[in-house]
């Protein structure tokens, strides 16, 4: 793409902001920077339910899965939301680079994120306000059957900061409509407390914890390094789990788990 053409894209992009037709205009921005198949504008609000703000495609299959399982609680699981919630997070970042080192093996990975046929995925990241993230996911899937090129990927870094400062521009104050002002409880605590009045499950904290690393993807070691403990602790703690849940699989659990998920966000 010509100079030219990204200068005239980014004055177009300039003068939507705070209007309907930005989400537009912004993409037609990206889309100088890199080619993408699919594209997807989501507002992150605490833990609460996502809401999409824009979409474009090339291919529907892509977002079948996002209005029937993501939206609904499959978020809680997936590598850019727990970005989000690490707050101020600004530029462009790369899914493969922020997943966990076991997400490809995880029943989310293969339940969800394969259905949806993307192979690569960049995330522009604008934070809002404490608790508000604004996210332009943009995918390459089975359209084009190719990751991003390397000069795509250093060109979205590169205008990575201006990219995060239009977005944030343009939804400066944004609040999802009908969410709670209050931050729900830690999704440990909640899980647990369903746990126990659904299934008469009683976890500790720690083994909450864990069954959160396991279906997010992290291996024992991953998860020691993130809660400060050996990984044969960590086994201790996933046998532990296993045994009170009467499971034996990472499969088994979210199945168990998956469906207690749908109901804690339904209860936002």
């Amino acid at each position: 793409m010509k100079s030219t053409d990204q200068d005239k894209a980014l004055a177009q992009a300039i003068r939507a902001l705070g209007t309907p037709d930005f989400a537009r205009a912004y993409a037609a921005l990206l889309r100088c920077y890199c080619h993408f198949d699919n594209l997807i504008i989501i507002a992150y609000s605490g833990e609460n339910r996502p809401t999409v703000l824009y979409r474009e495609y090339t291919d529907p299959i892509v977002y079948q899965p996002m209005d029937s399982q993501y939206l609904d609680s499959a978020y809680l699981l997936d590598p850019l939301y727990h970005q989000h919630r690490k707050g101020e997070t600004r530029g462009v970042v790369r899914l493969r680079d922020i997943a966990p080192d076991h997400f490809r093996r995880t029943q989310y990975f293969k339940a969800y994120y394969k259905q949806t046929t993307l192979l690569d995925e960049m995330a522009v990241f604008a934070t809002i306000s404490e608790s508000v993230t604004i996210t332009s996911c943009l995918g390459r899937d089975r359209s084009s059957g190719t990751p991003f090129s390397k000069r795509e990927i250093r060109t979205l870094y590169e205008n990575g900061q201006s990219l995060s400062a239009l977005a944030e521009q343009n939804w400066q104050g944004y609040q999802p409509d009908g969410q709670r002002a209050a931050e729900p409880a830690p999704l440990g605590d909640r899980l647990r407390e369903a746990l126990k009045r659904q299934h008469d499950i009683r976890l500790s904290p720690r083994q909450a914890e864990v069954a959160l690393f396991i279906l997010r993807g992290h291996s024992s070691l991953s998860i020691g390094l993130n809660l400060e403990v050996s990984p044969q602790t960590v086994k201790v703690f996933r046998r532990q789990l296993y045994a009170k849940c009467g499971i034996s699989s990472q499969a088994e659990l979210f199945a168990l788990l998956m469906p207690l998920f749908a109901k804690l966000t339904q209860e936002e």
